[in-house]
């Protein structure tokens, strides 16, 4: 096995702070999205806050998000991991499949993973895919709605322009929803390294084990 650099200390501590959140953001968004779950909550030894609290909670971890989508943008474009990492190349297209037929079937059959991800390359091309939409599509679209729910008065004139209130609380709650969607495949994709946790010591510590000999090369 050897060791292959995939996440710089930038990425890795931007991951963990964008995780905390984004569970901040699904958890407060709940409470606010069906009302009188804190009742039921509280029954429990789980802390839970008024609903008023949960609204100012959600609005300026939201604001917080903001600004760490900004920081993901500026960065991965500024260190060019964006170009060496997400952009889908004509070399993906052959593993498109492979990759697909592993995680709905190789993987239950002890097949190998026929992407290896190195430090030109760390995503294969549906990682490519799922990460480029969740950071390129449905953040944004969580951050623009969110914004603009943070003062609906404010903001009046855009919201008419876009369709009107019911649709600005739909994007957000498909697009939350979406996130949370995401969140569970993601959790389960942590498991699927060559161990258990490699992929989350992976994200802690920057390095990941690599087989010596790669069945693909990418």
């Amino acid at each position: 096995m050897k060791k292959v650099y995939l996440h710089t200390l930038t990425i890795r501590i931007w991951h963990w702070i964008n995780a905390l959140i984004v569970i901040a953001l699904l958890i407060t968004g709940l409470q606010l999205r069906v009302p009188g779950i804190e009742g039921i909550v509280r029954k429990t030894p789980i802390w839970i806050p008024e609903y008023g609290l949960t609204v100012t909670i959600h609005k300026y971890v939201g604001y917080a998000m903001a600004l760490s989508f900004i920081f993901w943008c500026v960065y991965i474009l500024a260190s060019g991991s964006f170009r060496t990492h997400y952009i889908m190349r004509p070399a993906d297209l052959p593993i498109l499949g492979k990759q697909a037929f592993y995680y709905l079937v190789g993987v239950f059959q002890g097949s190998e993973n026929p992407f290896i991800p190195t430090e030109n390359g760390k995503f294969n091309p549906l990682q490519k895919i799922a990460y480029g939409s969740v950071m390129l599509v449905i953040t944004p679209l969580v951050v623009i709605t969110g914004i603009l729910f943070s003062d609906i008065f404010f903001f009046r004139n855009i919201i008419d322009w876009m369709g009107g209130i019911r649709l600005l609380d739909a994007l957000h709650v498909v697009a939350s929803y979406l996130f949370l969607l995401n969140l569970i495949v993601h959790l389960y994709m942590c498991t699927m390294g060559h161990h258990l946790f490699d992929h989350i010591k992976a994200m802690i510590v920057g390095f990941e084990e690599m087989p010596e000999e790669s069945p693909s090369k990418h």
